[in-house]
């Protein structure tokens, strides 16, 4: 008898078979027992019972199904097109792009959401989804990159929205809710609407199924084969992005539903593309109906019958951490460092103290002009005299924390980019802010109310997360990559955490949001001291480290030539950034991307050696933010925009520039 394991195709044919017709009779009777369980729970009322079965738990139970399929099947093809297994719509920013869209849409115009939700939650996950192929093209799509710049994007997002729903007030919170996944429904709009999306695109994506076959080869294999590489990427993508925009705008963000499921769909046999786009839907069905299920179950058990314990999409976030811990031995092991791809200095500074000094300079002209120069309801205003002694309480504890501030992330980003090689490394690719925010969820949870104790708690769960990703990194003696993925999977899992606290509501969420904007408005002077002292110490060591971090990006077999013991002195290196990060943190929040612009200012200024690049990098760090503050004062007055969110978004752009002009890494 012929062996089939080597007929062409045959050894995947099994089990891709087999896929539909066991494991959804299974799933189908999974979800029904958990909705009749979910429905027993509920509250009994005499003549609403029917009604609560046909418009609102049935059409839950079943838009569950369709978005779970539509975000799996989103998940297949950008894990395809992109030869990416850890790609889905929240490891690439798309999902948080439609919600942003949605969230400027509700907030500022309402006019386009009676003119096209969907389309608008397009708009916005396509230039999501432009902006991270941009951010990683020059690095040829590499995965890690990707992953990089999609959490950098959905991080900028979720600031920006946050600062959004922060200033409408508890009307806008809703919508906060509501973007954490809730598929609660009244009737079948919704899950019609979705239908409509799902069946075209599962048409199209059958469509592409050779071309997509094909494309699992390089490029130059595909093009040999007669397959327009370019075009199916794009199709594949829009598919893809069309998809998780349609659920972002239904029903909020679901998060790693299109990481899950076709890993599951591997897991069960599928091999060949063609059982991969069967097999990931139907495993995004039955992961997200089953969740779905449980939180009602739990909500009604723990919480009160009728309420879930939390938003679906918050729960599936969960998932999502521990799954990219799981699919890291996936991810081609490397250790390729290309110091030409971002780290190189391409003009010297023949006099980089002169600089330095002017740097410093600029430093104290902008700490002068942050004390001094304001806005009154009578117009600019000058503070001297009587005006400077009464102003200065005020001012100079927010300054200070802002120049300490910078000065840590910067430091942490060029230590961050000197030990993993990765120009796209910035201290919120560690996860330490999001774990800081979890210490900082409990601290308030507790009713812990002082300063010092709020501090405590964030650095606590930084530190909690930093050894989660340590440890993971260990087996592969912290090698660059496997460190940057794993702080990227434990940020993950600590943000579906401030996720869940956030769609609970009350006092906490409200100081969560203030937080994740990152407002220096309430830094009080002994916080602002012991952030500066803080820094102080944590920066000096760095001094006596430079070594270290001049022959890191040679690689790992240069370094080991020149005697440098790797897997001790990554250690040591991450626990600064770490410490940095979560200190920096505490006063403006988990983004600023002044830790990633910082060391890039410092090179393309002509600092090339280490020494002098580290004290430019802090100096630069540090006049950001203290310029950032005072801009945020005086750009909106009355108002004030949240010091983190303005140097996010100044720094936004220039980090597209940044990486559009980036040297290709095959010159």
């Amino acid at each position: 008898m012929a062996d089939l394991r080597h007929l062409p195709g045959t050894g995947a044919a099994l089990p891709g078979a087999v896929l539909p017709t066991a494991v959804l009779p299974a799933a189908l009777l999974l979800v029904g027992g958990m909705l009749a369980a979910s429905l027993a729970l509920r509250p009994h009322l005499p003549g609403l019972d029917e009604v609560l079965l046909w418009q609102v738990a049935l059409p839950r139970a079943v838009i569950a199904l369709i978005a779970g399929a539509s975000l799996g099947l989103s998940g297949a093809l950008l894990q395809a097109v992109l030869r990416n297994p850890i790609a889905d719509p929240s490891t690439l920013g798309i999902a948080a792009g439609a919600q942003l869209a949605l969230v400027l849409g509700e907030t500022l115009l309402p006019g386009l959401l009676i003119a096209g939700r969907e389309a608008l939650a397009f708009a916005g996950g396509a230039g999501a989804a432009a902006l991270v192929l941009m951010l990683g093209w020059k690095r040829e799509l590499d995965p890690v990159t990707l992953v990089i710049s999609g959490m950098m994007v959905a991080l900028a997002a979720g600031a920006l929205g946050a600062t959004l729903i922060l200033a409408g007030g508890d009307y806008v919170m809703s919508l906060f809710i509501w973007g954490a996944g809730a598929l609660n429904q009244q009737g079948w709009g919704g899950t019609a609407h979705l239908a409509l999306r799902l069946v075209p695109a599962m048409l199209a994506a059958a469509l592409l199924l050779r071309p997509l076959a094909v494309l699992g080869l390089d490029d130059r294999g595909a093009r040999s084969l007669g397959v327009g590489v370019m075009g199916v990427r794009v199709a594949g993508i829009a598919i893809a992005v069309w998809l998780a925009a349609g659920v972002t705008a239904e029903v909020g963000v679901i998060g790693f539903i299109g990481l899950a499921a076709p890993a599951l769909a591997r897991l069960s046999g599928a091999r060949t593309m063609r059982h991969m786009l069967v097999a990931a839907p139907l495993a995004g069905a039955l992961i997200l109906s089953a969740t779905d299920s449980l939180v009602q179950i739990a909500g009604a058990l723990f919480d009160a019958p009728g309420h879930d314990l939390a938003p679906t999409g918050a729960a599936t976030a969960l998932i999502g951490g521990p799954l990219l811990l799981l699919l890291l031995p996936r991810l081609k092991g490397r250790d390729r460092i290309r110091p030409a791809a971002g780290l190189a200095v391409t003009q010297r500074r023949a006099r980089p103290t002169r600089m330095l000094c002017a740097l410093a300079g600029l430093v104290v002209l902008l700490a002068i002009v942050g004390l001094t120069v304001g806005r009154s309801g009578e117009g600019w205003h000058l503070a001297v005299g009587a005006d400077f002694i009464e102003l200065f309480p005020m001012r100079a504890p927010r300054l200070l924390a802002a120049g300490a501030a910078g000065a840590m992330l910067a430091a942490a980003g060029l230590v961050l980019q000197r030990l993993t090689g990765n120009p796209m490394a910035g201290p919120e690719v560690l996860g330490v802010s999001a774990g800081g925010g979890v210490g900082l969820a409990a601290a308030l949870l507790a009713g812990a109310g002082a300063g010092m104790l709020v501090m405590a708690g964030m650095i606590t769960g930084a530190f909690i997360v930093v050894a989660i990703m340590l440890l993971v990194s260990a087996r592969t003696g912290f090698g660059p990559e496997r460190l940057l993925l794993a702080g990227l999977a434990a940020g993950s899992f600590a943000m579906a955490l401030l996720s869940i606290v956030l769609a609970g509501g009350g006092m906490a969420a409200y100081l969560l949001l203030v937080w994740m904007s990152g407002s220096t408005a309430n830094v009080g002077p002994a916080e602002a001291v012991a952030v500066a002292l803080g820094g102080a110490v944590l920066i000096a060591p760095l001094t006596l480290l430079t070594r270290w971090m001049t022959v890191l990006p040679l690689g790992a077999a240069a370094s080991r030539a020149l005697g440098l013991p790797l897997a001790p002195v990554r250690l040591v290196l991450a626990l600064l950034a770490a410490a940095l990060t979560a200190l920096a943190s505490f006063v403006v929040g988990p983004l600023s991307l002044v830790g990633l612009m910082a060391p890039h200012m410092a090179r393309l200024m002509g600092f090339a050696r280490i020494g002098t690049q580290l004290g430019a990098t802090l100096l630069i760090g540090a006049a950001l933010l203290i310029g950032a503050d005072w801009l945020s004062r005086i750009v909106v007055f009355p108002y004030q925009v949240p010091t983190g969110l303005f140097a996010a978004l100044a720094g936004a752009p220039y980090l597209a520039w940044l990486l559009s002009r980036a040297p290709d890494p095959q010159s």
